[in-house]
């Protein structure tokens, strides 16, 4: 059974401003709450195309949604290849656009896949290193921790789990598998807590967590997948559509953040103008909120997970 809370996920549809038959695609289908409530507000000529790499989201999502019937479609795939998913699903216009109305981005992990520990996500289970969101992937955590180089190991600790002792960590992975392979996460969790100092460790929740993510985000190549998909869901966008992006770390936040600021339109008048008289220039989308929209308090008493999910929404603009 696929237990999940979805995290903002009234604000996040909310923000999209469904129409009955419109087109909408949700990237991360995971738990289907999201999708849930799109579809719920799509009329018989809507549409929904619902992206997912984990078999057990899009078998979850096969009696989620069957209430909906063909206005929803299951996509097995890396949201990165979202333009070749329109391309077969809905096809361009005539000028060579995809017109989609909105496009939903929830880049939090699915709990059931921390809190199952055969996946290898959680450092409270013990399992073996996988770590793939996609099970046909050929690297798993096990690959990197066994075999890079403690130097590589130590970057994505620290770019990717913002980990201040990355480097004593790596040192230590490397160490050990010199004597045996490290074949589980309770082996992992173990060389992280001997890589932080004792005081460290007592504070700022679990150890393993900045090193269990890093090892996730680079297994599963999120960040790349995740900018390739927001360029693509931006050229995507009808004039008018909207994208819905909801972040649950700063790297992930701060991808969005410069990505929807280098679409805005921007003065182009010189510096010594007194005032802007070029209308303000050209671009492709307008910031809907201009600050993220946390989690409401009620919604942190149920889900202390969501504490630091963000959501941002910008709209695609008409060609001036």
């Amino acid at each position: 059974m696929f237990h999940h809370i979805t995290v903002l996920k009234e604000e996040a549809v909310e923000g999209l401003r469904i129409k009955p038959d419109g087109i909408y695609v949700d990237c991360t289908l995971g738990g289907a709450g999201h999708s849930s409530l799109i579809a719920s507000k799509l009329g018989s000529e809507g549409r929904l195309i619902a992206l997912d790499q984990d078999d057990w989201a899009l078998n979850n999502a096969k009696e989620v949604l069957k209430p909906y019937g063909n206005r929803v479609t299951l996509v097995k795939t890396n949201f990165r290849d979202l333009e070749e998913v329109l391309r077969s699903q809905v096809g361009r216009d005539e000028d060579g656009h995809f017109h989609v109305d909105g496009i939903l981005f929830d880049l939090g992990v699915s709990s059931p896949q921390f809190d199952e520990g055969e996946r290898g996500f959680s450092y409270n289970h013990d399992a073996p290193l996988d770590m793939r969101m996609d099970q046909s992937a050929e690297l798993t955590a096990a690959d990197i921790v066994n075999e890079w180089p403690e130097q590589e190991i130590a970057r994505i600790l620290f770019e990717y789990g913002e980990e201040k002792f990355s480097r004593r960590i790596a040192r230590v992975i490397c160490e050990r598998r010199e004597n045996s392979p490290i074949q589980t996460t309770g082996q992992l969790v173990d060389m992280i807590k001997e890589g932080i100092p004792a005081a460290a460790r007592r504070t700022g929740g679990h150890p393993a967590k900045r090193s269990f993510q890093a090892l996730r985000i680079a297994v599963n190549d999120e960040l790349g997948a995740f900018k390739d998909a927001l360029h693509q869901a931006i050229n995507c966008l009808a004039p008018g559509g909207r994208v819905s992006v909801i972040t649950f770390h700063s790297l992930e936040d701060r991808i969005c953040k410069q990505i929807f600021n280098s679409y805005i339109p921007k003065c182009t008048c010189p510096p010594d103008f007194p005032m802007c008289v070029c209308g303000g220039g050209q671009g492709t989308l307008k910031l809907v909120n201009r600050k993220p929209i946390a989690p409401s308090a009620s919604e942190l008493a149920q889900n202390p997970r969501a504490r630091s999910a963000k959501l941002r929404i910008a709209e695609k603009l008409e060609p001036s």
